[in-house]
C-alpha cells in the first residue's frame, strides 16, 4: 500500500499521466508492492517558489515514497532510488544534482487504507 508524490516543474500535464504509470510499475517492481494499491500523486509547483542553493531553479523534481516500515531491504531501496532518479532524468535531463528522492517508512500502526491500519490488516489477514 504505498502512496508516492511527484512534485515538479516546469508544468507538463501531457506527460503526468505516463510518468503515473511509470512510477506505479516502478513502485510495484523495486519495492515488491502490490500494483494494484499504489497511490501516485503528480502536482506541478511554480517556478518562484523552487530554489535550491538560494538560487531560482527553471526544472525541478522531488519524488517521495511512503513505505510500511521493515518491508524492505536496503538493496530494494538502494535501487529503487538509483532507478527513480533514472527516470526523473529521463524525462529532465537537466535536474539538478540536488534532486532528491526520499523513501519514508511508516510505523504499520501509523497508516492505513480504508479506514484500518496496516497493522491491523495485517492482524486480520
Amino acid at each position: 500500500m504505498p502512496f508516492a508524490r511527484l512534485t515538479y516543474h516546469p508544468p507538463h500535464p501531457d506527460r503526468e499521466r505516463d510518468l503515473a504509470r511509470a512510477l506505479t510499475d516502478l513502485v510495484a517492481n523495486d519495492l515488491a508492492k502490490r500494483h494494484d494499491l499504489t497511490s501516485v500523486q503528480i502536482e506541478a509547483a511554480p517556478a518562484q517558489t523552487w530554489t535550491i542553493g538560494g538560487e531560482r531553479q527553471q526544472t525541478t523534481a522531488h519524488l517521495e515514497v511512503f513505505v510500511t516500515a521493515g518491508t524492505n531491504t536496503v538493496e530494494q531501496k538502494r535501487e529503487f532510488l538509483k532507478k527513480a532518479m533514472a527516470l526523473l532524468r529521463a524525462e529532465w535531463p537537466e535536474l539538478h544534482p540536488a534532486t532528491y528522492v526520499v523513501v519514508h517508512e511508516l510505523p504499520a500502526t501509523d497508516w492505513g487504507y480504508d479506514g484500518m491500519s496496516q497493522a491491523d490488516r495485517a492482524v486480520a489477514r
